[in-house]
C-alpha cells in the first residue's frame, strides 16, 4: 500500500487585516509601499486572542469531514503541527481527538514545527501508513503566530496571517502517492526566527518586555516574535534551490517532469527569485498568499488545496512541495495526485 493525499480543507479566522488597515496603522510605511507590495499580500486573517491553534484546527478538520464526506470514525491517527498548544500537558492532539469524536483506537500526536511542518507531517503520515499499516491519517496544521507579535512590529504584521489546514492521507493501491523526502536542519540559525523568553530556557522577567528596535524600525521584545528578515531571505535563496535539486535527484526526475511547484508561501518576491534561479517556468509555480499572507505550516496545504480547486493541480499531476523556515529547517517531497 502507498500513502496518498486524499483530501485537503482549510479554515481561516473571520477577522481580516487588509493592507489599507496596515497603512492606516503604520502611515510611515507608505513611502515603502512599492517594496511591501512585492511580498504579494493584500490581506490576511487574524485569530481572536481567546482562540487557540487547536480551535481553528478543529474548524479545518470539521470542514474536511463535511466537504469531502469523511467519517471521523475512519481516522486511525491524528497528527497536529503547531507552535501554540493548549496546555503544557496533555498534548493538544488529545484535546482535538475528543472534540472531533475520534475513536479510542486512534493515535494522537503533537509536533512543533513551523514553515517546513507540513512536509514533515506528510513524512510521518507516510511512515504510519506504509510502515505501520494504518489506513487513514489526519494531518492538521495550525498557525496563530500573530498573537505573538509586538503591536509595533511593522514587518511581521505585514507578512503573516493565521490559518489551519486538514489533510487526509490514506492507504492506496494505486501508483499515485507521496514519494521520497529530503530534510535539513541548521540549528546555528535558531535565533533568526525566535521568541526568546517564555519557555523553559528563559523565563519571563521585567526585561522580557523591554522594547528592541532593529535597523529598519521594527519594534519587538524578547517576549514577542522576532525574525531577522534579511537573513531568512538569504537562507531561502541559498537553501531552497539545492533542496529542490536534491529531491529531484533522489526521485530521478527533472524540472520538466514536475507539473507544479508549491513552495512555502513566505514571500512572493523570494519565491520568484528561487524559481528564476532554478529556471522553473512561471506557469509551473503556484502561489496563494494574496488574501492569507504567510500562514507558516498551513501555507503549503492551503496553496495545494486552492491549486486543486482551481484546476491548476489535477488528478495524476506530479507536484513538488518544499517548506523552509524556523529552526532553521527545510524539507521537500514529490507527490502524485
Amino acid at each position: 500500500m502507498k500513502a496518498q493525499i486524499k483530501h485537503i480543507s482549510y479554515h481561516l479566522p473571520k477577522t481580516i487585516f487588509s493592507n489599507e488597515d496596515y497603512f492606516k496603522l503604520f502611515p510611515d510605511t507608505i513611502s515603502n509601499e512599492e517594496n511591501l507590495l512585492k511580498i504579494g499580500t493584500e490581506s490576511r486573517h487574524i485569530i481572536q486572542t481567546n482562540q487557540t491553534a487547536s480551535d481553528i484546527a478543529v474548524d479545518a478538520a470539521k470542514a474536511l469531514f463535511i466537504e469531502h464526506d469523511v467519517d471521523p470514525k475512519d481516522i486511525d491517527f491524528l497528527l497536529f503541527c503547531a507552535q501554540e498548544f493548549d496546555y503544557y500537558t496533555p498534548t493538544s492532539a488529545c484535546i482535538i481527538h475528543e472534540r472531533l469524536n475520534l475513536t479510542e483506537q486512534c493515535g494522537a500526536l503533537d509536533f512543533n514545527l513551523g514553515c517546513s511542518g507540513y512536509v514533515y507531517g506528510l513524512s510521518l503520515a507516510k511512515g504510519l501508513i506504509e510502515g505501520v499499516g494504518l489506513k487513514n491519517v489526519l494531518l492538521l496544521t495550525s498557525s496563530t503566530l500573530t498573537k505573538t507579535f509586538h503591536e509595533k512590529d511593522k514587518s511581521s504584521r505585514f507578512l503573516f496571517g493565521d490559518g489551519a489546514s486538514a489533510t487526509l492521507i490514506t492507504a492506496s493501491e494505486t501508483s499515485n502517492g507521496i514519494g521520497e523526502f529530503i530534510f535539513g536542519t541548521d540549528g546555528k540559525g535558531a535565533d533568526k526566527i525566535i521568541i526568546k523568553d517564555g519557555g523553559a530556557r528563559n523565563k519571563i522577567t521585567e526585561n522580557s518586555y523591554k522594547e528592541i528596535t532593529d535597523d529598519y524600525g521594527n519594534i519587538t521584545t524578547d517576549a514577542c516574535f522576532y525574525m531577522n528578515g534579511i537573513s531568512i531571505f538569504i537562507f531561502g535563496l541559498n537553501i531552497v534551490p539545492k533542496l529542490v535539486n536534491d529531491i529531484l535527484q533522489k526521485e530521478q526526475k527533472t524540472i520538466s517532469d514536475i507539473d507544479l511547484f508549491i513552495f512555502h508561501q513566505a514571500n512572493l518576491f523570494l519565491i520568484d527569485k528561487i524559481a528564476n534561479k532554478l529556471q522553473i517556468p512561471s506557469e509551473k509555480v503556484f502561489n496563494f498568499m494574496k488574501n492569507t499572507g504567510n500562514t507558516v505550516s498551513s501555507s503549503i496545504p492551503i496553496a495545494l488545496s486552492e491549486a486543486i480547486k482551481s484546476g491548476n493541480a489535477k488528478k495524476g499531476d506530479t507536484i513538488l512541495l518544499a517548506g523552509f523556515g524556523v529552526g532553521l529547517s527545510w524539507a521537500a517531497t514529490i507527490i502524485k495526485l
